[in-house]
């Protein structure tokens, strides 16, 4: 039995949100980068929620994250701009990015806004969701520290590079797809490690490329594997999803891209010979009547959605999986039921608390 402990939603975003603060973030970024983070956790990413608090604090401690961040944009169009992140808080950088493109697609149509000079910004799906509430269909992705080798590779070329699209509907929920570019994500082998379990076959490699279940396979060495983890089963379009995520981000917007991308890890230096500034996203938003008027658009959506639902399951199953419905259930779950943390997670935000001197 795997232990945790349940914390309520607003008890865990006010514990953010005030260390945030501690760290030097304004109180209107420190309320930003909580609800990103609780956001993950409440929609069963636990991956990307609390737990990756400790990375933040140890990124500003070594003075690779600034909690005080002035965004400069480079480059604008009406409908594109590229923006400096001012080494800002991924969080809070990528979320303010959004709605610069929101702007844009309100005033014409479209808009994607790049991003360089930036740091981890959470999970993808968060960014992609602000568009909704405008009738937008959401855009985001970011590129990642390397941790990924390329199909027939044994070297850390591309990270797990997430893509994220969310499509508004009518009485449907709405649609939300939310994926890494391989075949798991490095905080699913954290989580893995803290619970002393192996990981699935095809999830990483060993350092001499060989398929391996040690959930500490990084640690020592190994690579993650493309979404498809072998060539037999398409690991090479899983690499090609990767690559197209870390051009459009990094190459487009002039932050380093590939090997050359700054590590999560604190502990880890960025290489000297850097091609770019930071970590690079991109985000965008399309107004749906620049295409057709949105009540046909939504009603469709619900069609295609309710299509899907009515798929034959096979045995065993008793419905097919919809993008977004296990997150959206998780998150009816959490709110009721309060957000388990695996006790490891429980003691380290434990020991954040006393250092900050705020209450868990």
């Amino acid at each position: 039995m795997i232990e945790t402990q349940s914390f309520d939603y607003e008890r865990l975003r006010n514990f953010t949100t005030n260390v945030l603060e501690a760290m030097g973030h304004s109180h209107e970024d420190a309320l930003l980068g909580s609800d990103v983070l609780l956001t993950a956790d409440l929609r069963g990413i636990d991956s990307h929620g609390v737990a990756r608090l400790r990375g933040y604090i140890n990124l500003w401690k070594a003075n690779r994250m600034n909690p005080q961040p002035k965004l400069r944009i480079e480059h604008e169009t009406p409908s594109t701009a590229t923006i400096d992140g001012d080494n800002g808080l991924g969080l809070v950088v990528a979320p303010k990015a959004m709605k610069l493109a929101i702007k844009k697609a309100q005033n014409v149509g479209c808009g994607f806004v790049a991003v360089n000079n930036s740091n981890h910004f959470g999970i993808a799906g968060y960014h992609a969701m602000m568009a909704l509430e405008h009738d937008m269909i959401g855009f985001a992705s970011t590129n990642a520290t390397p941790t990924t080798a390329p199909t027939f590779g044994k070297q850390k070329m591309l990270g797990t590079n997430p893509i994220a699209v969310a499509f508004p509907t009518g009485k449907q929920p709405n649609l939300v797809a939310d994926f890494a570019s391989t075949a798991t994500a490095v905080g699913k082998l954290e989580i893995l490690q803290r619970k002393e379990q192996d990981a699935p076959l095809g999830w990483i490699q060993d350092k001499d490329g060989n398929p391996t279940t040690d959930s500490f396979g990084l640690k020592k060495g190994g690579m993650l594997l493309p979404l498809g983890s072998d060539r037999e089963h398409s690991s090479h379009k899983g690499f090609c999803l990767g690559s197209i995520v870390d051009i459009m981000c990094a190459v487009l917007s002039g932050a380093n891209y590939g090997p050359w991308v700054p590590p999560f890890l604190a502990f880890l230096q960025p290489r000297e010979d850097l091609v770019g500034k930071g970590i690079g996203h991109i985000v965008g938003a399309m107004r749906v009547d620049a295409f057709r008027p949105t009540d046909d658009f939504k009603r469709h959506m619900d069609n295609w959605i309710e299509a899907m639902r009515k798929c034959e399951p096979i045995e065993g199953h008793d419905h097919v999986i919809i993008p977004g419905d296990p997150e959206r259930e998780m998150t009816e779950e959490r709110m009721i039921k309060g957000i388990p943390l695996l006790i490891p997670v429980v003691e380290d935000l434990q020991d954040i608390a006393k250092s900050f001197n705020v209450e868990l």
